[in-house]
């Protein structure tokens, strides 16, 4: 789904929003105020979560969507598909927080949540 739709449902309550980047990457990159940070893989060695099924499911209401984001969409695919295998409505959000590198392989420049203007904060 798009970020901004993603942002639609989060914002009027409809979902819960799941931000599986490391903690690093949230310190230093930045975050979106209200979601809830559950890493799919831990720095450093970007080793597995032990822990993201417990808390995953501790996110938020079952009745809820929940919304997954990382830095490109590439880790809240996987990180979906394993929230629908526990019985949540689970979704994607493309472009994840940075969006794709542009041709100088920079990123905040083609798509994602920070390039829709949608709120978040740094530091």
């Amino acid at each position: 789904m798009s970020a901004t739709l993603a942002y639609q449902w989060f914002e009027a309550g409809e979902a819960v929003l799941v931000d599986v980047r490391t903690d690093a990457e949230r310190a230093w990159v930045g975050f979106v105020p209200g979601a809830v940070p559950v890493a799919w893989k831990q720095w450093p060695g970007m080793d597995m979560n032990p822990e993201f099924d417990n808390q995953v499911l501790a996110a938020g209401p079952a009745d809820k969507k929940v919304l997954f984001l990382c830095r490109s969409g590439v880790r809240s695919v996987a990180a979906a598909k394993r929230a629908t295998e526990l019985g949540l409505q689970a979704y994607n959000i493309l472009e994840g927080f940075e969006g794709d590198p542009d041709t100088n392989a920079q990123r905040n420049r083609r798509g994602g949540w920070r390039f829709n203007g949608l709120p978040w904060r740094q530091g």
